[in-house]
């Protein structure tokens, strides 16, 4: 893979990482690169639908860019299959260690974000070090959701806050799934 195309997929990852409308001098700063030739790869990815420019000068991935960094598209469809009930055999079932069950389920997402706010944070913690909410959200279909917590337990840091982060990051996807679900 070339540089140029290197830059690119770096300026895509860096949107999709901060998951907010960004300035052009933070992406220079985040790919190293000078004002001038970041300005350039945004024209490019702008042409390509990848990335969008608001009014107020700041740049956002879009759909087409998570497309790009290979997540599916979310649609009506999709957004409803992540948000269905699943069947008790297939809910997330919460334990404080193993073999150790707190006979406490959640049967779909929106249910599994709140639930992570009550339990105790023995039980958080042991779930999210181990990697098991973002694998029950990849079983839900939520790759990009799956991606997002993977990356924050990369960190390896695990706190209240951590967990806080991990609530608000759940219930802002299941707030977009459902506007896409309501939407004309």
């Amino acid at each position: 893979m070339s540089d140029l195309i290197w830059v690119k997929r770096g300026i895509l990852e860096f949107l999709w990482q901060v998951n907010r409308p960004v300035s052009l001098r933070d992406i220079g700063e985040a790919v190293n690169l000078e004002s001038r030739r970041v300005n350039m790869h945004l024209l490019h990815l702008r042409k390509k639908g990848y990335v969008a420019a608001l009014d107020n000068g700041s740049y956002v991935l879009t759909d087409l860019g998570k497309e790009a960094l290979g997540f599916p598209r979310i649609d009506k469809d999709l957004s409803r299959e992540i948000l269905r009930e699943q069947p008790y055999e297939k809910s997330f079932h919460f334990y404080s260690g193993i073999g150790r069950p707190l006979g406490i389920s959640s049967s779909n997402l929106i249910d599994l974000c709140e639930k992570i706010r009550e339990i105790g944070f023995d039980s958080f913690e042991f779930h999210f070090t181990r990697g098991d909410f973002e694998r029950w959200i990849m079983f839900l279909g939520d790759l990009e959701l799956a991606k997002r917590l993977e990356t924050i337990r990369g960190r390896g840091e695990v706190s209240e806050e951590v967990r806080e982060k991990i609530y608000d990051l759940i219930r802002q996807r299941c707030n977009e799934l459902q506007r896409k679900i309501f939407s004309s």
